[in-house]
């Protein structure tokens, strides 16, 4: 991997990096769409192209699965396989219950054993047990090829506390060891290895296991943030992290979360949300997500956004149509698809386009002033945003700060 950082913001910690990495040039920040079994619901790969995404995210647990190590083995990998031409990174999430960040094996914690040795899981599909340890879970990822591999941790439930919590963060870091083992034993240079970063909401437990991911920086090429979904827990670990390496926060995809992250200095994301949501008729829009179910969209012949550069909206493809179809026939939901997905991608060109003008604090402002026009700002957002320097509520007179997570759903019908 070739990493560099080419702009770094003069107020957040927000920067503009390259990595290029065997299956091209990614620019970062970016997010990645998460094609779980090999393929993004409703899309082909050639569409994936078109709308300009060039890193995605494969699930091995999955794969390993079905269609197996052997079958992958045989079409020389994960990329032929699917048809994918860019840059591949696989975590081991078994996601069925969840989609947070880490490999989450509480995902499947009626399925999951963990011992010292490894994560032991009875396959949702047959009951056959699988032993699935940090020297196969590398071995696996060789297999298929991916351009970016993860280490296999072990991860409570976010509001663990207790000696569980300690435990399952100093396996994670001797789990890594033995990930960095197993990697160094083939010629596998074209593939970087990424630690996790653990410790449940404990800060002193996510410190020392910063501290202990940092002291192998050089067996490692990135470094991931699992487990959080709290805006000060990610600036604890995100301004704790190397600057010459990527830094990628697991299982997020609300635009708002996004934009926080990037600001604390995250370089990359994941999460099923956009296609999955964008299957339940759900249209993302920089004035929040539109539930094209409800019934006000009956006669409403707008596209979801004329400003909007995809497929979907320049064709003019209404409301009312994708109202009408969305559940129904299988184009409704592909057309809410690319939509989505060029949404967050020029929601993070948009970005990068901001650092790289030094003009981030505005875009920051802007944007939230958008997107909850409503005039209520929920309170992690603002205090998250404060700790790199930009306060959201200067030069506001009427706003309200209001605690939870603040969604912005189009719930009015």
């Amino acid at each position: 991997m070739q990493f560099e950082v080419l702009a770094q913001c003069s107020t957040t910690r927000a920067r503009v990096s390259r990595m290029v990495m065997a299956h091209g040039t990614t620019l970062l920040p970016t997010f990645m769409p998460v094609a779980t079994q090999a393929a993004i619901k409703g899309l082909t790969y050639q569409q994936m192209e078109d709308l300009g995404v060039t890193l995605i995210l494969n699930n091995t647990y999955h794969l390993n699965l079905r269609p197996g190590i052997k079958v992958l083995k045989e079409a020389g990998g994960a990329h032929k396989f699917q048809g994918w031409r860019k840059n591949l990174l696989t975590v081991l999430i078994p996601k069925f219950f969840s989609d947070s960040g880490g490999f989450q094996l509480v995902s499947l914690s009626k399925f999951t054993k963990i011992t010292e040795e490894g994560a032991l899981f009875a396959s949702p599909f047959t009951g056959e047990p699988t032993l699935l340890t940090p020297e196969e879970s590398i071995a696996i990822q060789h297999t298929i090829g991916a351009d970016i591999i993860m280490q296999l941790d072990d991860v409570v439930p976010s509001l663990t506390t207790g000696p569980r919590v300690e435990e399952a963060m100093w396996r994670s870091v001797r789990w890594l060891d033995r990930c960095i083992t197993q990697h160094k034993k083939n010629n596998h240079d074209n593939q970087n290895l990424f630690a996790i970063i653990q410790g449940g909401l404990d800060n002193k437990l996510r410190d020392i296991c910063l501290d202990e991911m940092i002291k192998r920086k050089d067996s490692v090429n990135g470094y991931a943030i699992g487990g959080l979904s709290g805006g000060e827990a990610k600036a604890q670990c995100a301004s704790k992290l190397p600057e010459d390496r990527p830094r990628y926060s697991m299982g997020i995809g609300f635009a708002e979360d996004l934009l926080v992250c990037v600001a604390l200095g995250v370089d990359m994301a994941d999460c099923v949300f956009p296609t999955r949501t964008a299957r339940f008729g759900v249209a993302l829009t920089l004035r929040g997500p539109l539930n094209l179910r409800l019934n006000k969209y009956v006669q409403d012949l707008d596209p979801i956004d004329r400003d909007c550069p995809c497929p979907t909206c320049q064709s003019g493809t209404s409301r009312a149509f994708l109202h009408h179809n969305i559940g129904i026939e299988t184009a409704a939901a592909h057309a809410v698809t690319q939509h989505n997905i060029v949404f967050q991608a020029k929601l993070m060109g948009g970005v990068r386009d901001a650092i790289l003008n030094d003009t981030f604090p505005s875009f920051l402002h802007d944007f939230f002033r958008e997107y909850y026009s409503g005039g209520s700002y929920p309170r992690w957002i603002v205090d998250a945003l404060n700790t790199v320097g930009v306060n959201l509520l200067e030069g506001i007179k009427e706003v309200r700060v209001i605690d939870g997570s603040g969604a912005n759903w189009d719930y009015a019908n």
